[in-house]
């Protein structure tokens, strides 16, 4: 039975925490081929309770040498200085060959201890570029959901923290009882940590307003061959003008804001429909479905039949 020791530091985040309590705090001894299931405690400075976890056995931070696994949950404070005494245990744990996890910006806490030098390790992309500033010894890969480094682990932000937890199970007790928790949480059964992660773009304001009723007019019509020339013309403008406008209100070319529109719209018939991939080609613009599979791969790291069966697989 694997013994996994949660740690509670200063900035720890209610989400990443709740996540891995439900993981590995919860008896699914079912679901195993060993009839057994992970071995919680709650790592703290001193050994006392949590008072979110007090239902469970606390061990110190110089204890945690003696567990299989370490979990370190995200921070809400960046710019507070890691307690040395947990920095130490962490570095003595995986002295000792302990895998150590981390959760969303958590890696931050392992990049401290030196943990993540020379090694590939991702976290929340919205911290991605600062935790490259502040550490440049490590390989920081802001579009995947986890990196496994065998030894040392590291996830993005919230629902990815999900995915690695759930990927620990199905290393450790095999791909059934890593499926039997997704059904229970309904999620996706698995994941690949190099899959991109799911950045939804920002809304767009809709109305009378600047471009809005042009990208709407484009949007109604993305099964058609659109051009930026269309858009411009619709929108009584030079391709010029409207290159200068979309990247005054939106950020973004013409062209890219076209692009991003057609991945979107695939995103949602793969989700939502039974369509064949050749039919969403035609639907969103793409044309054939190797183009398709082209461009959705270059945008979000995965085929769109792995993406399909990721979000409609729970």
């Amino acid at each position: 039975m694997p013994r996994v020791a949660l740690i509670m530091h200063g900035s720890s985040m209610l989400y990443e925490v709740a996540i891995a309590a439900e993981i590995f705090g919860v008896d699914r001894s079912e679901l195993s081929p060993t009839g057994e299931w992970y071995d919680l405690v709650v790592g703290t400075a001193d050994g006392a309770p949590h008072p979110w976890l007090e239902h469970l056995p606390t061990v110190s931070y110089a204890e945690i040498a003696d567990v299989d696994i370490v979990v370190v949950p995200s921070s809400d404070d960046l710019d507070d200085n890691p307690d040395p005494v947990l920095l130490d245990a962490l570095s003595v744990a995986h002295g000792r060959g302990i895998r150590i996890a981390s959760l969303c910006t958590g890696a931050f806490l392992l990049a401290a201890a030196g943990l993540l030098d020379g090694r590939a390790a991702t976290t929340h992309w919205m911290h991605a570029a600062e935790l490259r500033q502040r550490y440049p010894r490590i390989d920081v890969r802001p579009g995947v959901l986890y990196v496994d480094d065998g030894d040392v682990l590291t996830s993005a932000g919230k629902t990815a923290a999900l995915d690695l937890c759930v990927h620990l199970v199905r290393r450790d007790l095999g791909a059934a009882a890593a499926a039997g928790i997704a059904r229970q949480l309904v999620v996706p059964a698995h994941r690949r940590g190099g899959q991109a992660q799911f950045i939804a773009p920002p809304a767009e304001p809709r109305g009378s307003d600047g471009l809005a009723p042009t990208l709407d007019w484009a949007r109604a019509r993305l099964d058609q061959p659109l051009t930026v020339r269309d858009l411009a013309e619709h929108a009584t403008l030079s391709t010029r003008q409207l290159a200068r406008r979309m990247h005054a209100e939106h950020e973004v070319s013409p062209l890219d804001w076209l692009h991003r529109q057609r991945i979107a719209r695939a995103q949602e018939l793969l989700e939502r429909t039974d369509a064949s991939i050749d039919q969403i080609a035609g639907n969103c613009g793409m044309g054939t479905a190797a183009t398709l599979r082209r461009h959705f791969h270059r945008a979000l790291g995965v085929t769109p039949t792995a993406y399909r069966t990721a979000f409609r697989s729970a």
